[in-house]
């Protein structure tokens, strides 16, 4: 058993290898060879009016490795004066997180690995970018369009750029400081022209993709900012304006992305904010401090998978004019099993990673 923190991680995958297993881990569910739980969501109040407790788990199985990923975290909601809202999340204080990545043998149960959470978090979110991409966009894509500016944002500008000709990109976020500081960071990173935009429809204007990572609870460009042979590659449907829906020639999502309420417990409910759904503690009025993003969640259950694209059963991209949209979310614990998977097996190639003992984990059955 290991301990591969963020700093060690960075050094054991790049962005193109972890395109690579994602799209190997991805085509083997129709075989049976790679499986996952979609995301699950508890939420139970706190003492302060405008935030919630969050305990989320997903899990998935591929090459042998089973991973589970959890995170405990507190969510703030940020209500702006136009009405839209914007959800942040914490661990003990502001720019902390809690969240963990724990690898097992399928072979003999044993634990393998124990990865804190934020850079294959960043990776596996920017690698599905990348996939997306490059099952629908058009291959002479050179311009990408980047709505959002936070750290998520970085992988999936990347991601993006490991399967593009990508040569440059325009940014747009609500801070000016930044976009900007976004914009000269990754401009260096990625060796390409990036530039900050005042405006969505200036930064839209003419790209080949539109990227949208961010934590908004309502759309983020408007449907007539289309134009033929886009690609749209989202991280929540919140981001899309519903009437942008008819304007995409091919819509795909990646897998199921959470599980959604049965109906028979009103304590499961959908829209829980940024997530889909969620089992949700609390009083009525404690409920209420929850804003509900139901309704500005685009409905994508109608939309072929992944796979099917990659097994025939759907059609991808046939003309350089269609419109094109990739859905990003699900699949979750799947990629927490590829990627990490990648990751383990790397760290034990270089012998890297901190020993811990096994007997935290394991222990005689006997009492």
């Amino acid at each position: 058993m290991i301990l591969i923190d963020n700093k060690t991680q960075s050094n054991l995958l790049t962005m193109t290898e972890c395109v690579e297993v994602l799209e190997r881990a991805f085509s083997a569910i129709d075989t049976g060879q790679a499986i996952y739980r979609p995301k699950t969501d508890v939420n139970v109040p706190n003492s302060k009016t405008n935030e919630y407790y969050r305990f989320g788990s997903m899990e998935g199985w591929f090459d042998g490795i089973f991973a589970i990923r959890f995170m405990s975290e507190v969510m703030t909601f940020d209500h702006q004066k136009d009405g839209s809202w914007r959800e942040g999340q914490y661990s003990v204080e502001a720019g902390k997180n809690c969240a963990v990545v724990i690898l097992f043998s399928s072979e003999n149960g044993e634990p393998l690995a124990l990865l804190n959470d934020n850079w294959i978090q960043h990776m596996r979110v920017g690698g599905t970018a990348g996939l997306g991409t490059k099952l629908l966009a058009r291959k002479d894509a050179e311009t990408v369009c980047m709505i959002g500016s936070g750290g998520m944002a970085q992988t999936f500008l990347e991601g993006v750029c490991a399967v593009r000709p990508i040569k440059r990109a325009r940014v747009y976020s609500p801070s000016r400081t930044n976009r900007e500081a976004y914009a000269a960071k990754m401009s260096l990173r990625l060796g390409i022209d990036i530039k900050a935009m005042d405006s969505v429809s200036e930064a839209m204007a003419g790209a080949s993709i539109v990227a949208t990572c961010t934590n908004s609870g309502s759309p983020v460009f408007e449907a007539k900012w289309l134009e033929p042979g886009m690609h749209v590659v989202c991280v929540g449907t919140n981001e899309v304006p519903p009437d942008a829906i008819p304007r995409f020639d091919i819509a795909v999502r990646q897998g199921i992305h959470s599980m959604p309420p049965s109906g028979d417990d009103k304590r499961h409910r959908e829209g829980v904010g940024l997530s889909y759904a969620g089992f949700v503690a609390g009083s009525e009025e404690e409920m209420a401090r929850i804003p509900n993003a139901g309704g500005a969640h685009i409905e994508t259950s109608s939309f072929p998978k992944y796979i099917d694209v990659i097994a025939g059963r759907a059609k991808g991209r046939t003309d350089a004019s269609q419109i094109t949209f990739y859905y990003c979310h699900g699949n979750q614990g799947l990629q927490f099993a590829s990627v990490g998977g990648a990751i383990y097996r790397n760290a034990i190639k270089s012998k890297v990673g901190t020993p811990m003992p096994l007997d935290w984990f394991v222990q005689d059955r006997t009492m």
